[in-house]
């Protein structure tokens, strides 16, 4: 890498650099077994906070067997190859549902495609039990929804029903619905969009033309082709702050591949994503040490895709979970912040111009007859005003 792109990494505690080290590809015996300063006077118990948050004890637990006896507590070996095993049944589980589901979309004449979990541990690592995996995400096609839904609930799954829509704005707003299985401990999130609008984003037609077949299971699953795949993890990993180094880790692994670059940076360009693409390769780099392609190098010079690489720091430096709420103040301000500057110019404009579609807020301020739901196109500044008046006559009263 060039060295003017070095990240300040001063932040970030030794217990996650060392897992770093562990999991770099090309730390393997030779160099764990004379690594005595790597895990001297580490805070073991934020070390296995740090393997379990990140979700990378899959790929680190096999390094640490290789490291030399004594240096690592026995009770941390433990604990690690307890989550190590817990986990390969659960993708074994995970494989086996994946498949079932598949089989039933088919049967039914539902295009599906599988967009991580067991097929990406498969595809990017090449063993089912090195990677985590907590539900399995399937893509269709928008106008397949209501049938599926059908499908689902026959099948013993149960909506999680969260989402409040006012004039269709769901459909570009969201980007998945959630579903539980009534007695199998299994959720399954079904995706219409690869991320959440306002933007634009492969067509499913498109994708599915791309499609590959996994060789996991016996009968057909299908998932992304090489490069969609790689554009959608990487926009995945950067809405979520690549606050676990899971997401960088698959991002390391496909650099290992051989993808067309040609056709990444169009596709980066066409999505207005070249900054984000930049970001990740550079993160990538940066703290897993994969080979970078010479035609990837092109992507990380820009002054930007560096800024907001040095930004998702941020969230190594203090264990972030954006997952669970609530989430701390500061961690959801700077959050808020960060996802507006991965924007390109024209997103953000779109994304500005978002705020005045109605929410389904306004017809809980407001509530008007359907047939009069257009009414909150010009009503949106004054009930958007009034909640916002509201909430700080209410917060004055409390203090």
């Amino acid at each position: 890498m060039d060295n003017n792109i070095s990240l300040n990494l001063a932040g970030v505690p030794r217990e996650l650099k060392s897992l770093l080290e562990l999991v770099k590809k090309n730390n393997e015996q030779n160099v764990l077994l004379n690594s005595e300063s790597l895990f001297y006077d580490l805070d073991w118990n934020l070390f296995l906070d740090l393997a379990l948050h990140h979700r990378i004890f899959p790929i680190a637990y096999p390094k640490m067997k290789l490291v030399k006896e004594g240096l690592i507590p026995d009770y941390v070996m433990k604990t690690m190859q307890l989550h190590y095993r817990q986990n390969t049944f659960r993708m074994l589980q995970l494989s086996a549902e994946m498949e079932q589901v598949s089989s039933l979309f088919s049967a039914n004449h539902i295009k599906l495609l599988v967009l991580k979990g067991p097929v990406l541990a498969t595809d990017l690592y090449g063993d089912l039990s090195k990677r985590t995996c907590g539900d399995l995400d399937v893509l269709i096609p928008i106008d397949d929804l209501e049938r599926t839904d059908a499908l689902l609930t026959k099948e013993g799954y149960v909506k999680d029903d969260y989402i409040h829509t006012v004039l269709g704005d769901w459909k570009w707003r969201h980007h998945h619905v959630t579903y539980f299985h009534e007695t199998k401990p299994i959720k399954l999130e079904i995706h219409w969009r690869l991320n959440p609008g306002p933007g634009n984003e492969p067509m499913f037609a498109d994708l599915w033309e791309r499609k590959r077949q996994s060789v996991l299971t016996k009968n057909p699953v299908y998932y992304l082709g090489r490069e969609d795949l790689f554009t959608f993890l990487v926009s995945h990993g950067a809405r979520h702050g690549w606050s676990r180094l899971r997401w960088l880790t698959d991002i390391a692994q496909m650099l290992n591949q051989d993808m067309d670059w040609q056709v990444l940076k169009k596709t980066f360009g066409k999505y207005s994503s070249v900054d984000v693409g930049g970001q990740a390769l550079i993160l990538a780099s940066e703290l897993l040490n994969p080979n970078l392609p010479e035609a990837a190098r092109a992507l990380v010079s820009a002054s930007k895709s560096k800024k907001l690489a040095q930004e998702a720091i941020f969230y190594l430096e203090r264990m972030a979970n954006l997952h669970t709420d609530p989430v701390p103040d500061d961690v959801a301000e700077y959050h808020k912040q960060h996802l507006f500057s991965l924007m390109s110019k024209k997103q953000k404009a779109l994304f500005i111009l978002s705020f005045l579609y109605p929410y389904p807020e306004d017809a809980e301020t407001l509530p008007l007859p359907k047939q009069l739901h257009f009414l909150y196109f010009p009503l949106r500044p004054i009930l958007w005003a009034w909640r916002k008046t509201r909430k700080q006559v209410m917060a004055r009263r409390i203090s």
